[in-house]
């Protein structure tokens, strides 16, 4: 470690010239697709009652030039109230990261579960401007651990995986 408690090599441009530094950048965050319904209306402001909510997420990632991916964040929000449709709101917010040097490893923790994080605070606020300009109070997220339901989603795969190998063993001789 040097003085300032740097790893050695990390973090610093190589000798010859060559960045071999990880690096992650937000490029860019945009809506790329918004939509908001509100099929009952004006009826359904008339109706009191607590509403039932229900919200969605999916996550995508793709590479769209050379270090450059772009992650989406999918929220599909559904209110309800006594059986009608309040409101259907989807939204797909997306930011282009510029990703350089970055383990093979650490690429799809990085592109669906930081990258995510980054992005939901921004596409919240989107979501909740969207639903209060339909006429109802705005739909304020929870914050998510997108990381934490990443690696929850791979052990869970990894133990399906598993499950399914030691299962198809079982009965055979």
């Amino acid at each position: 470690m040097d003085e300032q408690g740097n790893v050695e090599g990390f973090g610093q441009p190589a000798a010859n010239g060559e960045d071999s530094a990880p690096m992650a950048n937000v490029l860019s965050q945009y809506v790329k697709d918004l939509s908001f319904e509100n099929p009952n209306a004006p009826a359904i402001y008339q109706v009191q009652g607590a509403p039932k909510l229900d919200v969605q997420f999916n996550i995508g990632a793709a590479q769209v030039g050379e270090d450059v991916h772009e992650v989406v964040l999918k929220i599909e929000a559904r209110g309800e109230i006594e059986g009608q449709v309040m409101y259907l709101c989807e939204l797909s917010f997306a930011g282009l990261f510029g990703l350089r040097n970055i383990p093979n490893e650490h690429l799809q923790p990085f592109l669906l579960g930081e990258a995510p994080r980054i992005l939901f605070p921004f596409a919240r606020r989107v979501l909740a401007d969207a639903v209060r300009d339909g006429g109802f109070p705005p739909l304020l997220l929870e914050p998510i651990d997108f990381g934490a339901l990443y690696f929850q989603q791979q052990a869970q795969a990894a133990a399906a995986e598993t499950g399914e190998i030691a299962g198809e063993g079982i009965g055979h001789a």
